[in-house]
């Protein structure tokens, strides 16, 4: 199997990479022209390195390096500086959602394509008609009013939800929720629940290494897709008894 990875050379994209490489897949990355990667990269045979900034790309271009790809992975961000929260693009996340969705529609390709998208447990699954308190509701709407990067992330799995959907013949799609994101060195135990069970007030924790692991095992385990897509799991590190 071959993965398109967009935002590769991100502090959670470099470890989705290495989980697929460990699992023996080709992959593909986007990363910006002067994004450092990690250096076994150039010289593996199994990875592609495409220098581009996304968001200066065309549905044409991706859907050159998109063709021979059985799973895209998104896991962009906007960088946590002014420039990154306030800057252009605003919809980095969403706009790269759609063109990456589009470039695989105008393939066409004869089975669907796998799309997994890095999310965040601040989005809500209204599928589920999942519910926050009357705080966490009013603190959240001054997040969305006043972060743009909140705001992006909605947009993208919206798009995954409605444009989408469940029926699609050329996409299946997961979008994972971590919650506070922290630094390991290694894939460590986790769990997984349909919504979240944290509040933003009270919230868990959540190592890059680990989502790395799921979304790559969610291309990987087709098993593991059967019972996730078209939802958007939170992920959880497992807390010490």
């Amino acid at each position: 199997m071959k993965t398109l990875v967009a935002g590769a050379s991100g502090a959670t994209g470099k470890h989705l990479v290495e989980q697929l490489l460990q699992m023996g897949q080709q992959v593909k990355v986007i990363v910006r022209p002067s994004a450092k990667i990690i250096n076994e990269w150039n010289n593996n045979e199994v990875v592609t390195i495409i220098r581009a900034n996304i968001s200066e790309m065309t549905a044409d271009e991706i859907a050159v390096y998109t063709e021979d790809c059985q799973a895209i992975a998104c896991c962009l961000g906007h960088n946590l500086t002014v420039k990154g929260l306030f800057g252009k693009p605003r919809k980095l996340v969403a706009n790269a959602v759609e063109l990456l969705c589009n470039a695989v529609e105008q393939n066409s390709p004869e089975n669907s394509v796998k799309f997994v998208l890095m999310s965040s447990v601040a989005v809500r699954y209204k599928d589920l008609g999942e519910r926050v308190s009357l705080g966490q509701k009013i603190t959240m709407s001054i997040i969305r009013l006043l972060a743009p990067p909140h705001r992006d992330n909605e947009k993208a799995s919206d798009y995954l939800r409605f444009t989408i959907g469940q029926k699609n013949a050329k996409i299946q799609w997961a979008a994972v929720r971590p919650d506070s994101l922290i630094n390991e060195n290694h894939v460590t135990e986790y769990q997984l629940y349909a919504s979240p069970t944290k509040s933003l007030f009270n919230p868990g924790k959540t190592s890059r290494i680990n989502v790395g692991n799921f979304m790559a095992r969610l291309i990987v385990e087709n098993d593991l897709w059967e019972e996730w897509k078209g939802k958007m799991p939170a992920i959880y590190n497992k807390e010490n008894d």
